[in-house]
């Protein structure tokens, strides 16, 4: 499998990524069979964090007798220098390893200041040092926070949500990280779920020798179609172009990208799925999300006190409020009528 140097790490990593926030959804024997096949199939990169309940456990389970064999990288939600020591030593447990490669504090709402003695970034150096990480990164939702990060010369690795159909200001952060030899890591590579042709998606990141996406993955078929893509890398043509610039417009403006930082929800909403329903139900299969058990999560819209909670949490601000009662809208005249 292809391989690119992540940035001033000098890793050389696979082109596409294993993102393991999904494998937390399945049980342990098919996340260990999955994360092992992904490792049998040539992939080298495996992307967690502490805040995806047993994502770390499973990766340990299933890869700590082949550590050699990966470049681990976790994330840590910590906001001072004890925080992001202490949730580190519970990621090295759980992924039964005394290092991971790459270290990442996870959506921080600013760089960071390092002459803070009590600072997380003063935790990440003093990991580095200590010899539990490699190298550090961050992971961000916010626009000025990566470009921010990029620029700063302190971090090695930049993850943002980066797909085909980001906007052109989005993308920007690629060249910005190029030439500050930072290397980059796109999350939400399949716009969380919205855009279904992984071959034009694999095609697309294909162009940047600097970005390695991290596909979210939790089946074995989605599992073996990256490997075959990978096997026989397509190439963006003019087909795939026109297809991009269709999803683009349909998707532009204000959507949700399913990141699920505006949870939780008092009125119990599960917005990353609710308030993505228009766009779901007509790409992808709709007899689960017309189902008994999806009617009643979506009449839980109905019940939204409009605390604002969402709002102020989301990272890409959107009026989630309004974008629910927009989708519950849509979703009983799809009940109604159809799609």
């Amino acid at each position: 499998m292809d391989r690119i140097r992540l940035g001033r790490t000098g890793l050389m990593v696979t082109r596409s990524g294993f993102g393991a926030l999904p494998i937390q959804r399945v049980p342990m024997d098919e996340a260990v069979r999955i994360l092992r096949a992904a490792v049998d199939g040539g992939i080298n990169f495996i992307d967690t964090a502490r805040g995806y309940s047993d994502s770390e456990e499973k990766i340990g389970r299933a890869l700590a007798d082949r550590r050699d064999e990966i470049i681990l990288a976790t994330k840590v939600p910590a906001r001072d220098r004890a925080a992001l020591l202490e949730g580190l030593a519970a990621s090295l447990a759980a992924l039964r390893t005394d290092h991971v490669d790459i270290l990442q504090l996870h959506n921080p709402p600013a760089v960071g200041d390092p002459q803070d003695a009590n600072s997380a970034y003063t935790g990440l150096m003093e990991a580095k040092e200590r010899g539990l990480t490699r190298f550090v990164g961050i992971s961000n939702h916010r626009l000025d926070v990566a470009l921010a990060a990029a620029r700063s010369g302190l971090f090695d690795t930049i993850q943002f949500p980066l797909s085909a159909i980001s906007a052109d200001r989005d993308l920007e952060l690629i060249e910005v990280c190029r030439a500050h030899d930072v290397g980059v890591i796109a999350m939400k590579a399949l716009c969380g779920g919205l855009l279904t042709d992984a071959r034009t998606a694999l095609a697309f990141f294909r162009q940047f020798d600097n970005v390695v996406p991290i596909w979210g993955i939790q089946r074995e078929e989605e599992l073996a179609e990256f490997l075959a893509l990978e096997a026989d890398p397509p190439a963006l043509d003019e087909a795939m172009r026109a297809a991009i610039e269709r999803d683009r417009a349909e998707l532009a403006g204000d959507f949700c990208r399913g990141c699920g930082y505006c949870l939780p929800c008092p009125a119990d909403i599960p917005i990353p799925m609710a308030a993505r329903m228009s766009f779901l139900l007509r790409r992808s299969p709709t007899a689960r999300l017309l189902g008994q058990p999806w009617q009643e999560n979506m009449r839980k819209i109905t019940e939204c006190t409009e605390c604002g909670q969402c709002k102020e949490r989301c990272p890409y601000g959107l009026d989630t409020p309004r974008l629910l009662k927009m989708m519950y809208e849509d979703y009983r005249d799809v009940l109604a009528n159809g799609v």
